[in-house]
């Protein structure tokens, strides 16, 4: 009698932990079918200058909610980053996070600082590789510069996003500040640098990104 006892406490506890097993199991699976969605942006995404949780990336975090998705978001935005710093640190964020779709949001600053063009086409398109190759759908996010650039240089500087897309069949967003940079009185909508926007135009930034974003969430 006492055998047999030992045998059903024994039996009992490798079925408990087997339970365990399955149910962790079950767990991670969940957690692993969840969309990740990983931004990669500068000042332009990382909320510069507005309250926490205004910017258009934690709109997007809400849009998803409103509509009982499981998508995540990651927002791995900095402030003043480049291509070159973007390219950088996207093997340890691909690691990390291993998103299912990655918004890059980069070039801005490259235009600021006057780097070379065909260093940020050659950025852009190495990030997108990489992200491709581990598994992640991209969508590149596409800027332009103020005429005072120059004709030429903003056209080439507008049009290296589409070529950067096209070329590796990427989705892509024509011009995030699209009808903030180019509205009838777009000083209402920047702040006193002239350069990031308010609040008030972030939601037209998420109409932009959703526009595109919502085809490869399908």
């Amino acid at each position: 009698m006492d055998s047999d006892i030992r045998g059903a406490v024994s039996w009992t506890r490798r079925d408990f932990i087997a339970g365990l097993g399955l149910a962790a199991f079950a767990t991670h699976s969940w957690a692993a079918g969840e969309p990740v969605i990983l931004v990669v942006g500068d000042s332009l995404s990382a909320e510069y200058g507005l309250k926490r949780g205004s910017g258009w990336v934690a709109l997007l975090e809400q849009r998803l909610a409103a509509e009982k998705s499981k998508a995540r978001v990651v927002n791995a935005s900095i402030s003043g980053d480049t291509t070159s710093g973007g390219r950088s640190r996207l093997p340890a964020l691909l690691a990390q996070h291993k998103p299912t779709i990655m918004v890059l949001e980069l070039g801005a600053n490259d235009a600021l600082r006057g780097l070379p063009l065909a260093g940020t086409e050659e950025n852009l398109s190495a990030m997108t590789q990489a992200a491709q190759k581990a598994g992640a759908q991209v969508l590149l996010v596409g800027m332009q510069v103020p005429p005072n650039y120059g004709t030429a240089y903003a056209k080439q500087f507008a049009d290296l996003f589409e070529k950067v897309a096209k070329r590796n069949k990427a989705a892509h967003v024509p011009f995030l500040l699209k009808g903030v940079a180019d509205a009838a009185d777009p000083t209402k909508l920047f702040q006193n640098d002239r350069i990031h926007p308010r609040e008030e135009a972030q939601p037209r930034m998420l109409e932009n990104v959703w526009a595109e974003l919502r085809k490869l969430l399908k």
